[in-house]
Order: structure tokens, then C-alpha cells, then sequence
């Protein structure tokens, strides 16, 4: 079940970014990060920890809570 719910994240991460109009590129800019970084969150490759979240979030101006409630796996 972990997995899923975190290609869940994965996606909603992404479809967030997607729906904010923004490349990999800029939010890593906004990071201060290599595009990779945005990239292996994105794919997988890599996992954020809570305070990365959080950054990814501010730096794409989403609510937290938008991304976590599109973790929930369908009931």
C-alpha cells in the first residue's frame, strides 16, 4: 500500500506543478536546486522528507493539505 500511496504523492506533486504552470526547471530555481532534484522527486528516484514537502510547496505556492489529500487511495 505504501507504494501506491506514494506514486500517489509522486503525482500530485507533479499535477500540482503542471496545474501552477511551471517547468521542473523553475521550481528547482525556486529551490535553489539542480532540475535533477525536481525530476527524481517526480519520477521516484528520490524521496522528499516533511521539510522538503513543505519547501516543494512553498516554492510552487500549493497548500500541503491539497497534496496529502490526494494520497488517500480511493475508498
Amino acid at each position: 500500500m505504501s507504494s501506491s500511496r506514494y506514486e500517489l504523492f509522486q503525482k500530485a506533486l507533479a499535477d500540482a506543478r503542471l496545474e501552477k504552470g511551471l517547468t521542473q526547471s523553475e521550481v528547482a530555481t525556486r529551490l535553489r536546486k539542480p532540475q535533477s532534484y525536481v525530476s527524481k522527486y517526480e519520477s521516484g528516484e528520490r524521496r522528499l522528507d516533511v521539510i522538503e514537502f513543505l519547501e516543494v510547496c512553498e516554492a510552487m505556492s500549493v497548500s500541503p493539505n491539497s497534496i496529502l489529500k490526494k494520497t488517500q487511495p480511493a475508498s
